[in-house]
């Protein structure tokens, strides 16, 4: 007879109902990183890639299988539950159901939030909080973290973590999160995603000083000796996950987003807010219904998204930017690398780089709003408004209080949501008090202008601040800064993108950061933020358009970075990385020499230095040339002689350049480059650097011709000694030993004399200077 189930079919069934995968998603974000966009709607509604961040987080949750989450909110509860109301994913047939939570009004961060959860009793099995698998009975949670490149942007450079994990059991041994100011060094990406038992909102209960999920909770539960818990670590390979932190990864997602990165995921198939746009190459999204009137003249960028019933006038450039429903563009205007909501109306002659503008914020005739702005709803600037970097305008107190008062007067349709809107994220109704702004600062925003300009941010010496709110490591987390990783790269590869944080990678002995080598001095300061070499000024507008083509290239060279990173971190094939390449190529019309430029500073990046050099530098550049260097001709056209030209200018500005003799020998060997190519870079004048406006290049080219010559001299004693043994064989074999011997001794002294020159600099120049005679 067979054995007995342990359970008859009807509990089966029951069981199979209960045990459904639950998320919990924290709806508030708990800091002011967004303000003023945030003071009248919560972040998880604002709009990324023209659909709520919250429907994002929906259409991600249900891809991995959640059949039930629910919504944790605070602030604004009435707004977000009209969205999930009125969410595709809140019908019948997705078979997901989503429940709205409103928290307590002393609810003030993620783990009050927690504790909230543990009372309302929710929570029945485990729960995916905002995939990963569970090892043991002792773990209570698994940290979802992302492999990535160094310089990848969605990369934290404000608020990032150390992780020590086990690599057999994947257990998460010790955790410490890390500030960008001041510096140390980071590890992988935090994903924000958790897999937690139900035992997790109980130790929050428990505990009532865990308030952050990292910095309290991870960290308490593996320093605890009585919990004894264990914490686990997932480190996902493939696919994508990032969280909108802040206004500089609100950027970075949605350039991923634009890129393809997150497919399936992407503006022309399962858009989250169920629009519908063409992709056009280049990843240039255009709304499918035919309502968008572009004008012959204007000009879409690369990595733009246009939503419905927008207008773009003669001679307006769209760059690297979305623009939300029912936008306007005057003519003459320049969009770029920014994000603007539904409504907004520009005029012409405008110029907006890097910032935010939210729903129907007016820019009137010959505005610019430098990088780093934020401007709130219905805000009217201009006409020749003038925003300085990193700005926040909102509208008057009185004007906002007066359209809230009609709002009342309208109905019951939005009742109790001003009150508890106001209070949450938003005590910062006092931060922008008519009555404390200057005079001549409102000057700059224009005739008739409504708008307001917030201060920026203080610190209170009297007042204890959390050190991811410090303003000083907030700058790092703005729309518009320059990564200071960047800060070792080559002047060439160097992309801006507003504050470059200089004065904030101070010399740490635990940083993987250093100070910028870069020769000007000019540092950033909040009361008068530096522009970079690439924002548009805001005196001269002839040359508008000859910015926004240089910024164009220099945006197709962060691709083409973030695109290599990525192929190191992954381990892809070359052949993958080269068509990735070509598409990049062609959707950005560059010339081929720029690619080859790119591929070839990346792998010359690629090579760590080796302290004290010698035979173990030389095994490294021989495992990255012999991994990537085919990679170099893969990309087409191949020209032998022009990488050697590369990869004499990258190596003569960057701190590589003492190993440029060794790569190109590896080259070499690896048949990237042939004799005669070197012979041909060598014969060309502009290769000993004379044509040079700097000293220091001018001196390193011609360290660098130095090693070319003393390899020339190498291949001219080879060909001697080979002629010398042709005619030894003619005249007795016994000889040809001893002729066979001498050559591997005078091998021998070659490779220890290249060596020492290796050690005094790139070459030797007194080889060179007898070649040369």
């Amino acid at each position: 007879m067979a054995p007995k189930s342990s359970a008859t079919g009807r509990e089966r069934t029951t069981i199979e109902e209960d045990d459904v995968l639950q998320a919990i998603i924290l709806a508030d974000s708990f800091n002011k990183r967004f303000s003023p966009l945030t003071q009248h709607k919560p972040r998880c509604l604002l709009p990324v890639c023209n659909a709520p961040l919250l429907d994002w987080t929906f259409e991600s949750l249900a891809l991995a299988g959640v059949q039930e989450i629910f919504v944790v909110c605070r602030s604004h509860a009435e707004l977000v539950k009209a969205v999930i109301k009125n969410s595709k994913w809140s019908k019948p047939s997705t078979g997901l159901k989503i429940v709205p939570i409103v928290t307590a009004k002393e609810t003030f961060s993620p783990g009050d939030a927690m504790r909230d959860i543990y009372t309302h009793g929710i929570i029945t099995s485990d729960f995916v909080l905002v995939t990963g698998d569970l090892t043991n009975k002792d773990a209570i949670m698994t940290m979802v973290v992302k492999e990535s490149g160094a310089r990848h942007r969605t990369r934290s450079r404000a608020e990032s973590a150390v992780f020590v994990v086990d690599p057999k059991t994947s257990e998460c041994l010790y955790y410490e999160a890390v500030m960008g100011y001041p510096p140390k060094k980071n590890d992988l990406i935090d994903c924000s995603i958790d897999v937690c038992s139900v035992e997790v909102p109980s130790l929050f209960q428990d505990n009532f000083d865990y308030g952050d999920l990292r910095r309290d909770f991870v960290h308490g539960v593996l320093m605890s000796d009585l919990l004894m818990k264990n914490i686990h670590c997932y480190i996902a390979k493939d696919g994508y996950a990032a969280r909108v932190k802040d206004t500089r990864s609100y950027d970075a997602i949605s350039k991923d987003i634009l890129s393809r990165w997150t497919f399936p995921l992407v503006p022309d198939d399962n858009h989250p807010g169920g629009h519908s746009y063409e992709h056009i190459r280049g990843n240039k999204y255009i709304a499918k219904d035919n309502t968008v009137a572009l004008s012959r003249t204007c000009k879409i960028g690369n990595n733009t998204l246009i939503g419905s019933q927008c207008l773009i006038s003669d001679n307006a450039q769209i760059l690297s930017s979305v623009l939300g429903q029912r936008c306007t563009i005057g003519a003459g205007s320049v969009i770029r690398n920014s994000y603007l909501f539904d409504e907004v109306v520009v005029g012409p002659n405008c110029a907006i780089e890097y910032s935010i503008l939210a729903a129907g914020v007016q820019v009137k005739d010959g505005s610019r709003i430098e990088k780093g702005c934020l401007v709130a709803d219905g805000v009217v600037i201009g006409p020749q408004a003038r925003l300085k970097p990193f700005e926040r305008l909102s509208r008057r107190l009185l004007e906002k209080k007066h359209d809230h008062e009609q709002e009342e007067d309208g109905g019951e349709e939005n009742e109790g949501e001003g009150e508890e809107g106001d209070e949450d994220e938003d005590d910062e109704e006092s931060e922008d008090d008519d009555e404390n702004q200057d005079p001549e600062a409102l000057k700059r925003l224009g005739p008739g202008s409504n708008a307001v300009i917030w201060p920026q941010p203080s610190i209170n010496e009297d007042e204890e601040i959390d050190e991811v709110e410090h303003p000083t490591n907030l700058r790092l987390m703005r729309l518009g800064i320059i990564s200071s990783l960047t800060n070792d790269l080559p002047p060439h590869r160097k992309y801006c993108t507003g504050d470059d944080t200089s004065d904030l990678y101070l010399s740490d002995a635990g940083s993987e950061t250093s100070e910028s080598d870069s020769d000007d001095d000019d540092h950033f300061d909040d009361s008068d933020p530096s522009s970079s070499v690439t924002s548009l000024p805001l005196a001269d507008t002839s040359n508008l358009v000859q910015q926004a083509d240089e910024a164009a290239f220099i945006e197709f060279q962060h691709e083409v970075e973030l695109s290599l990173d990525r192929a190191f971190a992954e381990g892809h094939s070359v052949d993958n990385a080269s068509v990735e390449l070509k598409t990049l190529r062609m959707a950005h019309n560059v010339p081929l020499r720029r690619v080859r430029e790119a591929v070839v500073a990346a792998i010359v990046n690629q090579i760590k230095i080796v302290e004290g050099g010698g035979p173990a530098q030389r095994q490294e550049i021989a495992a990255v040339v012999s991994r990537w260097g085919a990679l170099i001709d893969k990309i087409g056209g191949v020209d032998a002689t022009e990488t050697i030209e590369v990869l004499q200018e990258c190596c003569a500005s960057s701190e590589r350049l003492p190993l440029f003799g060794q790569i190109l020998a590896a080259l070499y060997q690896e048949d990237v480059v042939e004799e005669d190519d070197i012979r041909a870079w060598h014969k060309k004048p502009q290769s000993c650097g004379d044509d040079q406006k700097s000293a220091t290049l001018q001196n390193n080219f011609k360290k660098c011709w130095n090693a070319g010559a003393f390899m020339i001299k190498q291949f001219d004693e080879q060909e001697s000694d080979e002629e010398s043994d042709e005619e030894d064989t003619a005249t007795s074999a016994p000889s040809t030993r001893t002729t066979t011997t001498t050559q591997r001794e005078s091998s021998e002294e070659s490779d220890d004399e290249a060596e020492e020159s290796e050690e005094d600099g790139v070459g030797s120049d007194e080889a060179s200077e007898n070649e040369s005679e």
